[in-house]
């Protein structure tokens, strides 16, 4: 009994840290958005600089899993909480480089001219915000009915990704001095796109947790 006691709290912990971790590349993504529509540069060197302690947590959990399946030889779902925990951290991370990415590109747009108002960017960046913290809530309450909406918001960040780059390739055809901000900006949107689609594959591993369902690249529990 004492042993299935000790493996639950080191499950509990295990959840804890990915919690911290999902909370740490929030605030990053929430950081590089600030800096990107606020002309923010301060803030864009915070999001480049707090990217290492992402990466050594990720790290650090990677581990914590992989000695959980080593030692206690989990079944059932605290084995598919495990696994889904380390996809998850995956997703994490790489949302996480992606606020990097546009911490970079907002550091090369605010010493230059702004662009005019993008409310399509602004759209998408709520969008891919939004599902990122559905598909962490859902993680955190194992709701799987939230995971599939995450999925479902997935066409919507896709639609208005193609969107913004239609409208950034006429916007450089009538203002040939600003092709180059307008390929920044178009690296922007494909970054909270790619946002959306980690956060889509964080909602699937919800469903692996909590079903036993492998819905990779179908996203319909």
């Amino acid at each position: 009994m004492e042993v299935r006691k000790r493996f639950s709290q080191e499950l509990d912990d295990l959840k804890l840290e990915v919690l911290r971790m999902a909370a740490l590349t929030e605030h990053a993504l929430t950081k590089a958005l600030r800096a990107f529509f606020e002309r923010d540069s301060d803030l864009a060197e915070e999001v480049v600089a707090s990217d290492e302690e992402i990466d050594l947590l990720e790290v650090d959990i990677d581990k914590r899993c992989l000695r959980l399946l080593a030692l206690e030889q989990p079944m059932a779902r605290d084995l598919r909480f495990i696994i889904g925990c380390m996809r998850i951290c995956i997703n994490l991370e790489r949302i996480a480089d992606q606020a990097v990415n546009i911490a970079e590109r907002a550091l090369y747009l605010n010493q230059r001219p702004a662009l005019p108002h993008q409310p399509l960017m602004e759209r998408l960046a709520a969008t891919s915000v939004d599902m990122f913290k559905q598909a962490v809530s859902a993680f955190n309450i194992g709701n799987t009915q939230q995971a599939s909406k995450v999925c479902q918001m997935d066409d919507a960040a896709d639609e208005l990704n193609l969107k913004i780059l239609r409208h950034f390739v006429d916007y450089m055809v009538a203002e040939v001095r600003a092709v180059e901000r307008a390929v920044y900006s178009i690296i922007v949107s494909r970054c909270l796109e790619r946002c959306g689609d980690h956060a889509t594959n964080v909602a699937e591993a919800v469903v692996f947790i909590v079903e036993g369902v492998e819905i990779k690249h179908h996203c319909e529990p």
